[in-house]
């Protein structure tokens, strides 16, 4: 990790007594930064020779080089050739989990180590940050219990760099749908489970709720899953249990994100109200038509399910005014490779303006967020990237990260 002088300079200690969730309060400290353009979030073009102003954890102000003086004593971070963009967000990620060329995912879940588990953790948030995206929404621990919540209590108290974490905890899923799978009837009931099982109302509302009492930010359900008679991917639970989860969630002000890759299973999802559908493999007009109706979003996960038919989903869908989601599925690959689903997007027919709406507004209003992240604006986060070039206009320019500042705090230079 390079991390620069002036982030050990401006990183918060704890104080003594600090802790249990409390985010330290970040110095007031002035940086004005100096880059060659500044992209503010919308789909207007770049502002050339722009400047921003960031005191503490906030944007102060942005505009031309001339119309912004820094007080007194005010760091200035010249960054030439580079546009500044909001921190980009990570819509579908997997902290816990590594790609499965170096471990299948049944190993990871039933043979490694949950204290092993979270220190690889540590490093995938690490580069997650350092690649440019200041926050994620990680959807489920697979196996690694509340383990995911830690993890973002300890970035949250400067413990560990890393992104902002929104988590689901261990995602829900019906009985007999998930995995590990394989082992003997005798044995079947004591294999631990990469989610957790809940079947009717009364199991439920009772996970949905125990879940929000260990931590979890939104609730995630698996629509439907490989357990078809011949393994076919088949709807899991009815629609009136989808709804009884999203009514349960949402009256605690908590969103619920479907996993779903049959037409069924996002139409089911999509009723029920949930706010995205993940992945969407085999959707159809039909289920295009839902998700604009109902405004549901679509996170595709292009990264880890490329395809001529799903190419054509993700255009038609973007073309209908459905709102896409940049989120790869991140640990399936390698975490901070995380610019391979905007690019995917690209790929698919969306313009790299498009795709940089992607992974930055439009995951913040996803997250509703909109007012902290994904825009450079006074008063939102000082969540800011520099990158060599303008991505406005070619999407891999995401790759050549320069600068990563998160809540005013600059972590790589």
């Amino acid at each position: 990790m390079r991390l620069s002088a002036l982030a050990l300079a401006v990183l918060p200690a704890l104080a003594p007594g600090q802790g249990r969730g409390a985010q330290p309060a970040v110095p007031q400290t002035v940086i004005l930064l100096a880059p060659a353009r500044v992209w503010d979030g919308t789909d207007a073009p770049a502002h050339e020779g722009w400047v921003v102003l960031v005191r503490g954890e906030r944007i102060e102000s942005l505009g031309p080089k001339a119309q912004i003086t820094a007080p007194a004593g005010a760091t200035t971070i010249d960054l030439p050739g580079t546009t500044l963009i909001p921190g980009m967000i990570e819509g579908h990620s997997h902290l816990l989990l590594h790609p499965y060329n170096e471990a299948p995912w049944d190993d990871q879940v039933l043979h490694e180590a949950e204290a092993l588990r979270v220190a690889r953790a540590v490093n995938h948030a690490k580069n997650t940050l350092l690649a440019g995206f200041t926050t994620v929404r990680d959807l489920g621990s697979e196996g690694a219990a509340y383990a995911d919540v830690g993890l973002k209590q300890a970035i949250m108290q400067g413990i560990i760099p890393g992104p902002r974490m929104i988590v689901v905890t261990k995602a829900i899923v019906a009985t007999g749908s998930y995995g590990p799978k394989g082992f003997a009837t005798e044995y079947m009931d004591l294999i631990p489970q990469g989610a957790e099982e809940a079947d009717g109302p009364d199991a439920i509302a009772r996970i949905v709720r125990d879940q929000i009492r260990h931590g979890a930010d939104w609730i995630k359900v698996y629509a439907d899953y490989r357990w078809g008679p011949n393994g076919q991917t088949m709807p899991t639970f009815t629609l009136d249990e989808l709804k009884l989860m999203v009514e349960v969630a949402n009256s605690s002000g908590r969103p619920v994100v479907a996993h779903a890759s049959t037409a069924e299973g996002m139409r089911r999802a999509i009723l029920a109200g949930v706010r995205s559908v993940e992945h969407g493999n085999n959707a159809t007009a039909e289920t295009v038509q839902l998700m604009k109706e109902h405004g549901t979003y679509f996170c595709p996960t292009i990264a880890v399910g490329d395809s001529p038919a799903k190419r054509v989903i993700i255009k038609s869908a973007s073309d209908a005014g459905v709102p896409i989601c940049a989120g790869g599925d991140a640990g399936v690959f390698t975490h901070g490779d995380n610019a391979k689903e905007a690019e995917g997007l690209v790929q698919a027919g969306l313009t790299p303006m498009q795709a940089l709406l992607s992974v930055t507004a439009v995951n913040a209003r996803m997250l509703q967020m909109e007012d902290r992240i994904g825009g450079v604006r006074p008063g939102m986060l000082a969540d800011l990237v520099a990158l060599n070039g303008d991505p406005t206009k070619d999407i891999t320019v995401i790759r050549k990260v320069q600068m990563v500042m998160k809540g005013g705090v600059v972590f790589k230079r």
